[in-house]
């Protein structure tokens, strides 16, 4: 079967309601937090993608056992704290999961035995040095390619010393990393941290760990102390805003349509989506707010926006909305008037180079934009109606340029061919069959 779509046709009105996929950095996490607890966890609306299968692999590799079962539920058999265990010549492969390659380097800080760590061709182009460099204060050692990228091999040390660490960069990545690596390591770990996701703190304060978070107006001082025993941890997976973001985006740019997505986590580090798009006159509705397990979720309304503002985004909302700039930028297209984002740095970080392909991907719709290493303005067209042949491809199999480029051609017209379709079975294997349901 072709690896690509054709898209031709603008969707038609709708009025649905949806569940999406879970949530991707919840889904890691809870694999990773249950391989490490006493006794057996279970999850339900688990994300059955190709990073969160990743994680499952390579807790089997460090000997844990795992059941996935019907429905997206999954049972973990934790045997512990120090119930991994490390063979000699362990390769664990994080495909294309920074998320899972940064967080699990926190949690082998003191393998016995060496462990090299690979990826996939868009991982292996992203740097590890930002999570290696505080991971070698605690007493691990590394070996890297190129100095900053993967294959890395770890060497873990039985006599870690805690370390005092500053994350400057906003990446919820290198804190957990950081976080985990404290958890094994006797002393107190001290991080001062530009604030970013906080699912792994809310994680360790369901579960009574001794963590505690200081939050101060631009950071928080988070303390880390040697963990002793994880309870198990039943979970109901919320739905994933990430991949909600891809259907807001759409119901704001077409016509006369409504629609409801169910049991979203609305976390406060990851709905800047929603301040953004409200702040360019979105009409956008949080329904039925509850808190499972220290995360808010909730249904979220939207309906279609006929006037879109301009707007000069606010940067304190870029940490909160870091994976969904792409859509958002597909709404800037059809504002009135110059929309400005600035120190997006860290999107070039991703699976791809996004900034950079955000700008593209507008550049052939006939947007206009000006680009630099850490922003973009872009220069809105609220008439804006594509009859032009757009072909995306060669975007080292981004899973989110693949969904912003098929939300594109619905939303906006022309022909498009979309290649590498497999994309999304990283994060979102059941985006096109939802759209299909949309699009009856």
């Amino acid at each position: 079967m072709p690896n690509s779509i054709t898209i031709t046709k603008k969707i038609k009105k709708f009025n649905k309601v949806i569940s999406v996929a879970g949530d991707k950095s919840i889904s890691i996490r809870w694999v990773l937090f249950s391989s490490l607890a006493e006794g057996v966890s279970k999850a339900k609306n688990l994300l059955i993608s190709e990073d969160v299968l990743a994680a499952i692999k390579t807790i089997r590799k460090l000997g844990i056992k795992v059941k996935i079962q019907k429905k997206n539920e999954c049972k973990v058999y934790g045997k512990g704290i120090d119930g991994y265990f490390y063979k000699k010549n362990l390769t664990i492969n994080a495909q294309n999961s920074g998320t899972l390659g940064r967080l699990i380097l926190g949690l082998l800080v003191n393998t016995p035995n060496q462990i090299k760590l690979i990826g996939d061709k868009s991982l292996s182009k992203r740097d590890f040095k930002r999570i290696t460099d505080p991971l070698k204060k605690f007493g691990a050692k590394f070996q890297l390619t190129n100095k900053k990228c993967l294959p890395l091999t770890i060497n873990g040390s039985s006599r870690l010393s805690p370390i005092k660490y500053i994350e400057t960069l906003g990446s919820a990545q290198c804190k957990s990393a950081v976080i985990f690596a404290g958890m094994r390591t006797r002393g107190t770990t001290i991080i001062k941290a530009k604030k970013s996701r906080n699912h792994t703190e809310l994680l360790c304060k369901y579960l009574n760990l001794p963590v505690s978070v200081k939050k101060y107006k631009n950071y928080e001082i988070i303390k880390v102390k040697k963990v002793k025993k994880i309870n198990k941890l039943n979970y109901t997976i919320p739905s994933d805003i990430s991949s909600s973001a891809f259907f807001i985006v759409l119901t704001i740019l077409s016509k006369n349509s409504k629609l409801v997505i169910k049991n979203v986590n609305i976390n406060s580090t990851r709905i800047g989506i929603v301040s953004i798009l409200k702040m360019m006159g979105a009409k956008i509705k949080l329904k039925n707010k509850k808190i499972y397990k220290g995360e808010k979720k909730a249904d979220i309304k939207i309906e279609s926006t006929s006037k879109i503002k301009a707007i000069n985004c606010p940067v304190s909302l870029n940490s909160s909305a870091i994976d969904e700039f792409l859509v958002i930028f597909l709404v800037a297209a059809k504002a009135n008037g110059i929309s400005s984002f600035k120190d997006l740095s860290e999107l070039n970080q991703k699976e791809s180079p996004r900034l950079k392909w955000g700008a593209k991907i507008l550049n052939m719709m006939g947007i206009k934009t000006k680009l630099t290493k850490s922003s973009i303005k872009i220069f809105g067209n609220p008439s804006l109606i594509l009859k032009k042949k757009i072909k995306i491809k060669d975007f080292l199999k981004d899973h989110r340029i693949f969904m912003t480029a098929v939300v594109a051609a619905l939303s906006f017209g022309g022909s498009w061919e979309i290649h590498d379709k497999d994309s999304i079975n990283s994060s979102f294997p059941d985006f096109l069959n939802i759209l299909r349901k949309l699009n009856k």
